[in-house]
């Protein structure tokens, strides 16, 4: 079972590592943030797998570490280079038609 543990890691590692080259390779500033989410969310795939294969509980505790940072990531992005908000008091903008 454990053999079936790692060969899915790996695959899941190497399915991650392509997607990465991909967009880092043609990627605007969006493209790359969605590549650091899919690095995020295959290490913590990686990790969820690796866990019951080795019986080592720290995994379990990375794993969930990488999901905080990996969200974290994605709000600080969000607030660095997201749409600027409306002053205060100033009325919304027109629907467009």
């Amino acid at each position: 079972m454990a053999d079936l543990l790692f060969a899915a890691a790996t695959l899941l590692l190497l399915l991650a590592a392509a997607g990465l080259v991909a967009l880092w390779r043609t990627g605007t500033d969006v493209d790359r943030m969605l590549a650091v989410q899919l690095l995020g969310a295959a290490g913590i795939g990686v990790l969820l797998l690796l866990m019951p294969a080795t019986g080592d509980p720290a995994l379990l505790d990375t794993a969930l570490l990488l999901a905080l940072l990996a969200a974290l990531a994605a709000c600080a992005y969000r607030a660095a280079f997201g749409p600027a908000r409306p002053k205060a008091g100033t009325p919304p903008a027109a629907p467009r038609p």
